[in-house]
């Protein structure tokens, strides 16, 4: 029941002018095999029940019809076009063959045009199915009570019955291609666009490299799955950072972070995995290393720091940086290790800058 209700209640998009492009090739690739089915069941009934009949013929005109109106009316006016054509052609079939004739799974197809339409709500799906259904029983209950006008044999029957099954399984086969397609293919672009915002919000839009939100999932899930392992956090802030936007402007600062990162990015040879922590701040991450490890590799970052000339619109300086390194216990959150480190920086800081503090 509650399936039930959240279909009743679901939001649906604000139809446009233009038919949704899935819905026209849908309609387009309907209304084509339509033709091509009418076509040889105005052939089959001289051949075999005898006579023309000028039924399948009006049938081509508006199936064709239909073609044109796709590009000229509306989503639900082309709905309209297309289900009086197949409610019209299935009536006659009933009432000049009889109910054995076949034609009545045609109704089927619209029932898959109208529960695939995105753009209608749900209490008009409603009202489509109920109407369809009481057609159905309507004209099953007409039939036994007025004979066919015209009679096919057993032959004629088989055939005629097999050209209606071959259409109408044509036809949903090829709406049932459409609108999965169309359906994978928005799932697909769901999925990339989701993946490309996931991204974006993990992400420091200067630096390129990941925020503090993605190093902490990051450090978090290498303790969930490794958790024997040592590892260490390291923060870094940068000498003097003010004195270079000060001195040079707040472009030249964003010019010494991008050059920043490309250096943490060639120096890290998989050893750490580096994120802009904020500001002029820096987080590495060196799984499976102990703090001396980490230390020498630290050590080296930040005398390649020191060594880094820079250049931005003439102006020659260079900037250093210092480090601070906290050891996984095994026992303490994570939320302590960051501390730790950041209290190591300070350290360093009060020590005389450009240093690691382990």
């Amino acid at each position: 029941m509650s399936f039930f209700m959240d279909f009743l209640h679901q939001k649906v998009p604000r139809a446009g002018r233009e038919i949704p492009a899935y819905y026209r090739r849908a309609l387009v690739i309907s209304d084509t095999i339509l033709i091509a089915y009418f076509v040889v069941c105005s052939a089959f009934f001289p051949l075999f029940a005898g006579q023309l009949q000028r039924a399948p013929l009006w049938a081509i005109v508006a199936a064709a019809a239909g073609l044109v109106a796709v590009r000229k009316l509306n989503l639900r006016m082309n709905m309209v076009c297309f289900t009086v054509l197949c409610a019209a052609w299935v009536f006659w079939n009933v009432y000049a063959l009889g109910w054995s004739s076949g034609t009545q799974h045609f109704l089927t197809l619209l029932l898959v045009l109208v529960f695939f339409n995105v753009y209608d709500k749900p209490v008009y799906k409603i009202i489509w199915f109920v109407a369809i259904l009481v057609f159905r029983i309507w004209l099953f209950s007409w039939s036994q009570q007025h004979t066919a006008v015209f009679h096919l044999d057993t032959s004629a029957n088989t055939i005629y019955q097999t050209i209606n099954t071959v259409g109408f399984f044509i036809i949903l086969a090829a709406l049932c291609i459409v609108f999965s397609t169309s359906i994978q293919d928005t799932e697909r672009q769901l999925r990339l666009r989701n993946q490309t915002l996931y991204k974006e919000a993990g992400t420091d839009p200067l630096t390129g490299l990941p925020n503090r939100r993605s190093m902490v999932e990051k450090i978090e899930k290498f303790r969930q799955d490794s958790s024997g392992e040592p590892f260490c956090i390291a923060i870094a802030d940068l000498d003097f950072f003010k004195n270079v936007n000060d001195t040079y402007g707040h472009n030249c600062g964003d010019y010494t972070l991008v050059k920043l990162t490309e250096l943490f990015t060639q120096h890290a040879g998989g050893h750490y995995s580096v994120c802009r922590w904020g500001g002029e701040e820096f987080c590495f991450f060196l799984p499976n290393l102990n703090i001396d490890e980490a230390g020498v590799i630290m050590n080296d970052l930040c005398f390649a720091v020191e060594r880094m000339k820079l250049s931005f619109e003439g102006h020659d300086f260079s900037i250093t940086i210092t480090i601070g390194v906290e050891e996984n216990d095994y026992s303490s959150p994570l939320e302590d290790l960051l501390k730790g480190a950041d209290t190591k920086l300070y350290m360093g800081k009060k020590r005389g800058r450009n240093q690691v503090v382990c």
